[in-house]
């Protein structure tokens, strides 16, 4: 099977996307399959953002994680925002240590540490994990969490699903980040302490029902292992991202890691593009076939007004997004040589349902941040 693809010009266009835009005019593109399909650049008179509104299911949505309140200690039954049959997608508070371990069943988990440090110990061993940690969870996997400062944490599901590193093509396999750079669960002194013949629960999670397991010992006592499937962990700051001067890279560039049904892309610190002809700000996109999940970690959010750190966006497939108009204004001057957020994007294949709890703290004026 083979894309029907004609590639031509029409009318006033630039030849090179996302560089020499005619005078006066704006880029959007339309593309399938996220940024990995083909793809037509359209050039408008007008922002394509630049409705009087916008009604029905379609409306692009913000929330504010920091305004839910605290979960229990269980992080896979709580603060569930966003799901469909791919994924579950949680945001998780953490004040004190967990006091039972927990094993999902039902996939595999990447949590990204939004705040906060703790203690993780499961069945491979203990890492410590802090700020800006991933830490992908193999499906099946024990854990649980020490907090030694109050935690809160991005939780993403690949239901029925694993995490992959995506293809990095010509760049090879040492770009983004180095294989090397991750780091595994060690047996060491602090794991073996922790072994006791004390009653320990296990809160598993399969089918999406939460059943108790109860041993007269702490199940974490392994002496050993070796192998081929582990957690491990990758602290965003050394993630380091593809550039280019001359061309606005697409998301899809920043991807981290893989699933089935949706990818995770990490945006860290890069240099703005320095060509006077390239765009610098984010394109206007009307990708139908995925869902785009961002989480806003830390930073100058630079194409976006009225975010701040914790919040979450969500621009449902079948509506064209892109920057706001205080971001097309003050692309010019790029606010400085670097762009400084770190943010999180999922990009799902299936429509994200949204809870009841993330109804709960969204602001419902998003849609009328563009005007």
């Amino acid at each position: 099977m083979k894309w029907i693809t004609v590639p031509r010009v029409e009318g006033t266009a630039s030849r090179q996307a996302h560089t020499n835009l005619p005078d006066g005019t704006y880029e959007r593109e339309l593309g399938r399959e996220g940024f990995y399909g083909p793809a037509t650049q359209m050039h408008h008179r007008h922002p394509p953002t630049s409705w009087s509104s916008v009604e029905g299911a379609l409306q692009p949505h913000a929330f504010d994680a920091l305004k839910l309140e605290q979960t229990s200690s269980c992080p896979l039954a709580d603060g569930q925002l966003f799901s469909n049959s791919a994924t579950q997608i949680r945001f998780v508070t953490l004040a004190s240590s967990m006091q039972h371990l927990v094993r999902n069943a039902d996939g595999d988990d990447v949590m990204f540490i939004h705040s906060g440090s703790a203690e993780l110990f499961c069945d491979y061993g203990h890492l410590t994990v802090n700020t800006g940690d991933y830490v992908v969870f193999p499906r099946g996997t024990m854990w649980r969490l020490t907090v030694d400062e109050p935690l809160s944490a991005l939780l993403i599901e690949a239901s029925n699903g694993s995490y992959q590193l995506p293809d990095k093509g010509l760049v090879g396999q040492h770009a983004v980040f180095d294989p090397a750079m991750l780091d595994v669960p060690a047996i060491d002194e602090p794991f073996v302490a922790q072994q006791n013949d004390v009653e320990w629960q296990v809160r598993v999670k399969s089918r999406n029902q939460i059943s108790t397991m109860t041993y007269p010992f702490n199940p974490l006592d392994a002496t050993g292992w070796h192998g081929t499937l582990m957690p491990v962990r990758i602290n965003c700051k050394d993630i380091r991202p593809l550039m280019s001067h001359r061309y606005h890279l697409p998301p899809s560039a920043h991807t981290t890691f893989v699933s089935q049904r949706f990818v995770v892309c990490t945006f860290v610190p890069r240099p703005f593009e320095s060509d006077p002809d390239a765009l610098n700000v984010p394109f206007f996109h009307s990708n139908d076939d995925y869902d785009e999940l961002i989480f806003y970690h830390q930073g100058q959010f630079f194409s976006r007004d009225h975010i701040h750190s914790g919040m979450m966006t969500l621009h449902p497939r079948g509506i064209v997004h892109g920057p706001h108009p205080k971001a097309l204004k003050h692309a010019p001057a790029k606010r400085g040589a670097m762009a400084d957020e770190v943010a999180v994007m999922i990009d799902t294949r299936d429509a994200l349902d949204i809870s009841e709890l993330a109804q709960s703290i969204e602001w419902a004026s998003y849609v009328d941040s563009w005007k």
